[in-house]
């Protein structure tokens, strides 16, 4: 689990004051310090974000690797002080650009992906599960390097994330926001 601060009271106002050589979300008002990613997590991410990157070069969907900030946010909330949740999600895909600026995304990305490691999997599976959803992003993709597994879990229309759609090594997987993509796992596992 990363190293969560006892104070529960933080905000994006405080986040940008902190060191940027650290990698600091904040859920709820706590503050958690990230871990450096391994390498195998590293050559995922770029795998999917390699496939991702191709298939939305010139569309107005746009890809971000981690860090990449997001600030999960309400419509009404307009003072750092009152933004309780910053993630950096390992890809952010966000089709409404009028949501990015200079210091990342504000509002809800419509696909986020995660790659879970030992000290990320509460973060990954619940907390940050809880605020995707809550927060109304579309599409959320757990990806297990151990397992070589992907889930996928969609929004349906009653704001809730349903079953996830689960994927193996050898699979491909149709993006439901981007209905002629598909993400081949194969080489995003190969060799790991």
């Amino acid at each position: 689990m990363p190293l969560a601060q006892e104070k529960g009271n933080y905000s994006y106002a405080d986040y940008l004051t902190w060191p940027e050589d650290e990698r600091w979300e904040i859920i709820d008002g706590i503050a958690y310090l990230q871990a450096a990613p391994s390498s195998t997590h590293q050559e995922i991410l770029g795998g999917l974000f390699a496939q991702f990157h191709h298939y939305l070069s010139g569309k107005p969907c746009k890809v971000y690797p981690g860090p990449f900030c997001v600030r999960l946010t309400q419509d009404d909330v307009k003072i750092n002080e009152d933004i309780k949740k910053v993630v950096e999600p390992d890809i952010t895909i966000v089709c409404d650009i009028s949501k990015i600026d200079e210091r990342g995304c504000k509002g809800a990305p419509d696909i986020i992906v995660e790659i879970i490691s030992p000290s990320s999997i509460k973060m990954d599976r619940f907390i940050k599960f809880n605020s995707y959803e809550k927060a109304g992003v579309r599409e959320y993709w757990i990806v297990e390097p151990e397992g070589k597994i992907v889930n996928v879990f969609l929004l349906q229309d009653d704001q809730r994330y349903g079953r996830p759609e689960t994927y193996i090594e050898d699979d491909e997987i149709k993006v439901s926001i981007l209905t002629d993509l598909r993400i081949d796992l194969k080489p995003v596992f190969q060799g790991i």
